[in-house]
């Protein structure tokens, strides 16, 4: 048994859920949490502030490694600072969503964040929301959680979301955003989308989260008993 804190890695395709669990299990348990995703986004935004190319992967890894970033809890929500400057909601915007797949997908990119995420693994334990947290971050994790839901309940999702925020969208190209996604994830070649091998796979289509919360709290009581 590893003396290192535990880890819960909850990995996925967009829009399947994985963040609202994670930040709930992490409240739940106490636990630190990081959103991987949001180290791939603060990236992109980096990268489209700054007008760089977003094909020139060296000039992205180089954005990536010299990121001024950190993360402050606020209010219950984990608010994500760029130079200093509050971006959270800047980085959740759809072209930023869609320039960080894109980022994501670049080897030197993923490689210059890879020791940054894994900075976050603290006692009392971490709560890792991604999409190779399993597989590549922590693969020693002792609880691996691989959650989805059909592309069209993910799209659905999504265009709730965007609705409450008063953007009008269309659902069809949300669907295919997400579709597309998914390809891009599913296929990159380093740390494609996929669930470890010790991963519990759970589909929440149709299902409501706190459902999906209770099932992987029983699961953390199986595996570490916390």
């Amino acid at each position: 048994m590893s003396d290192l804190p535990p880890v819960i890695t909850i990995d996925g395709p967009s829009g399947s859920g994985k963040g609202t669990i994670a930040r709930l299990l992490a409240k739940r348990l106490n636990y630190a949490l990081l959103d991987s995703g949001a180290l791939y986004r603060l990236t992109a935004l980096a990268a489209l502030e700054r007008g760089a190319d977003l094909t020139d992967e060296a000039t992205l890894t180089e954005i990536a490694a010299n990121l001024d970033i950190r993360f402050e809890l606020r209010d219950g929500e984990v608010a994500a600072l760029l130079a200093g400057r509050d971006v959270s909601h800047d980085i959740r915007m759809e072209r930023v969503s869609m320039a960080a797949s894109k980022v994501a997908a670049m080897p030197g990119v993923r490689a210059a964040l890879l020791q940054r995420q894994r900075d976050f693994r603290q006692a009392p334990g971490l709560v890792a929301d991604g999409r190779d947290m399993g597989t590549t971050v922590f693969p020693d994790a002792p609880v691996k959680v691989f959650l989805t839901a059909s592309a069209e309940e993910r799209a659905r999702r999504r265009e709730a979301q965007l609705r409450e925020k008063g953007v009008s969208v269309s659902l069809r190209d949300l669907l295919e955003d997400i579709r597309a996604r998914d390809a891009r994830d599913m296929n990159r070649e380093t740390s494609p989308l996929a669930p470890a091998k010790d991963a519990v796979e759970l589909d929440s289509t149709g299902v409501d989260i706190d459902s999906v919360l209770q099932t992987v709290l029983q699961l953390v009581r199986e595996r570490i008993g916390a």
